[in-house]
């Protein structure tokens, strides 16, 4: 029984993979580049984005995941670039990740010749999103300084899968008994010398970094086939 779980695990990745590799054709014919945009729930995803995608040096579109509703695809929206939401309960069984099947599923409502940059921001979780690669260049994932130092090594696969990792509402440091040392020692612990930047999306410290991150990755896309 143990190992007809397995197999059907194994097949499910390689499934996956498969349609990745078919995503990111389509990215590298379009001349697009892909961020997967990650973080447990509440970690600030939404007003970072809200906060950095308009400024930007690049044709910027975004991929919303949610499980229901369109609350952080609607706040998008005034930035007045191209937003299309995915849920996951339409068709996908609530599942509490993007997988590469349901981006394919939204490429016909992104206008990816008009685009340099996609975010996907995935469904806030912090397991499942890191088991499934979806076609992208580069991962990013967002902790906040509210979620406490130990998730690191609670949940090592989701850091140790990103480029990036965003170090999220440091304006509440003074207020909160969090250890930000030993955060960075148990993230690097589980990841060795990952990027990492502190910033507040709230107050916009230290995003501009960040901006100039993504403007680099939007830089690095291959010339549309």
């Amino acid at each position: 029984m143990h190992r007809t779980k397995v197999k059907v695990a194994e097949d499910a990745l390689d499934a996956n993979t498969t349609i990745a590799a078919a995503n990111r054709a389509d990215f590298d014919r379009h001349g697009v580049s892909v961020v997967n945009f990650m973080s447990a729930p509440g970690a600030g995803k939404t007003t970072l984005l809200e906060r950095v995608l308009g400024e930007v040096d690049a044709r910027v579109g975004v991929l919303e995941g949610d499980v229901q509703g369109s609350a952080d695809a609607d706040r998008l929206s005034a930035l007045h670039l191209p937003v299309v939401q995915l849920n996951t309960d339409s068709g996908f069984g609530g599942e509490c990740h993007l997988d590469a099947n349901m981006v394919r599923s939204a490429l016909g409502d992104l206008p990816l010749e008009d685009l340099d940059l996609l975010v996907i921001e995935n469904v806030g979780n912090l397991v499942c999103p890191a088991e499934f690669k979806v076609g992208e260049d580069a991962r990013v994932m967002v902790s906040s300084v509210t979620e406490g130092e130990d998730k690191p090594f609670k949940y090592p696969l989701m850091f140790r899968a990103c480029e990036l990792v965003l170090i999220n509402k440091i304006d509440l440091l003074e207020h909160l008994d969090f250890d930000l040392d030993r955060f960075l020692y148990h993230l690097d612990a589980v990841h060795p010398g990952v990027e990492h930047m502190l910033l507040s999306a709230k107050t916009g410290e230290g995003t501009e970094a960040f901006r100039d991150w993504l403007t680099g990755v939007a830089k690095t896309a291959p010339a549309p086939a």
